[in-house]
């Protein structure tokens, strides 16, 4: 089943099921958490309920609402799975560089802004950047599952915690993340202005056939800019499956309800990674009036055009050097 939020014309804001390009909302208003909360089967069992119940005088023609991110969750952690990414991007500090070794020892992830998701139609308003990027992911969203707090948690364990699939574009600023990552800190205001979330979520059970028996989503991808194809791979592509990610970031914390953890970035699913094999910044870095459309197989698609960036902020002071240091 699609799960998803949306904003109707007299601006209420509604979450539902979408089903035969029309969304039904939930009764009484309630909001997505209800589900996510509820866990998978009893979801399911809501959704069919209200699709055999016919009670079409509640459903809106989908075309006719605004689709938003489809959970409101407490945290994102985006990860970095693709081998083939973190190639392409090492060769842009050092054309010799290899993946590190400490890649492979364990899912590295980082925490981003779970107040700067935008929808998937919605136009972004990136920052002043001379090097805008997308990043094609895919993100699972976390459910509730009985006698488990998200805890400390197995892999067979986490597979049961995945309540569904959306796809994910952590936008960033290259070159302001540059900067921050020589600090050995962030990245921050290279990514946190906006990330893409939907068009909804995709209930789990939907993939156990494209499920490969180590535990892989066998699901293309695909990124066009302004219509012409920039790059497309497959979920198999992954170092480590869904659980696994899951379940070490589940050590010695917790996962809750609603959170998000995106896939990282695929292989040539942003053009940072090209410039690192290239040398060059060729393609070219977004600009002002593109249009990123990003489709998952068994998902659906998401469609951003880029903003102008707003005006320029009054600048904040560099620090303020130590009196001591100076002197010297």
């Amino acid at each position: 089943m699609r799960i998803a939020r949306w904003q109707r014309l007299d601006g209420v804001v509604e979450a539902g099921f979408v089903y035969d390009e029309h969304v039904i909302p939930l009764p009484g208003g309630e909001p997505v958490d209800v589900l996510i909360y509820s866990g998978l089967p009893m979801t399911l069992a809501m959704g069919r309920e209200l699709i055999e119940r016919d009670e079409r005088d509640s459903w809106r023609p989908l075309g006719s609402v605004r689709l938003l991110p489809p959970v409101v969750p407490g945290s994102v952690r985006d990860f970095v799975t693709f081998e083939e990414h973190v190639e392409g991007m090492v060769k842009r500090a050092d054309p010799e560089a290899r993946v590190s070794d400490a890649w492979y020892e364990a899912p590295t992830f980082y925490f981003t802004n779970p107040h700067t998701l935008i929808g998937p139609t919605e136009t972004l308003v990136p920052p002043h950047t001379g090097e805008l990027d997308f990043e094609l992911e895919v993100a699972a969203v976390i459910g509730a599952v009985r006698e488990s707090d998200g805890r400390h948690m197995s892999v067979e364990r986490a597979a049961q915690q995945i309540f569904g699939y959306t796809i994910f574009n952590d936008w960033s600023a290259r070159d302001l993340q540059a900067r921050e990552m020589r600090v050995s800190l962030g990245p921050c205001k290279g990514k946190d202005f906006g990330s893409t979330l939907g068009p909804w979520i995709v209930t789990a059970d939907e993939f156990a056939d494209r499920t490969t028996e180590d535990g892989f989503l066998d699901l293309n991808v695909r990124v066009d800019v302004n219509g012409d194809l920039y790059g497309q791979d497959n979920l198999t592509h992954m170092g480590w499956t869904f659980p696994e990610m899951i379940a070490y970031a589940s050590r010695d914390s917790r996962v809750a309800p609603g959170d998000i953890l995106a896939s990282g970035t695929t292989g040539k699913g942003c053009l940072a990674e090209m410039w690192g094999r290239t040398g060059t910044l060729s393609p070219r870095p977004l600009q002002t009036g593109d249009t990123v459309r990003i489709e998952v197989e068994g998902i659906g698609e998401i469609v951003n055009t880029i903003g102008a960036p707003r005006e320029t902020e009054p600048p904040v002071p560099a620090a303020r050097r130590h009196r001591s240091r100076a002197a010297a």
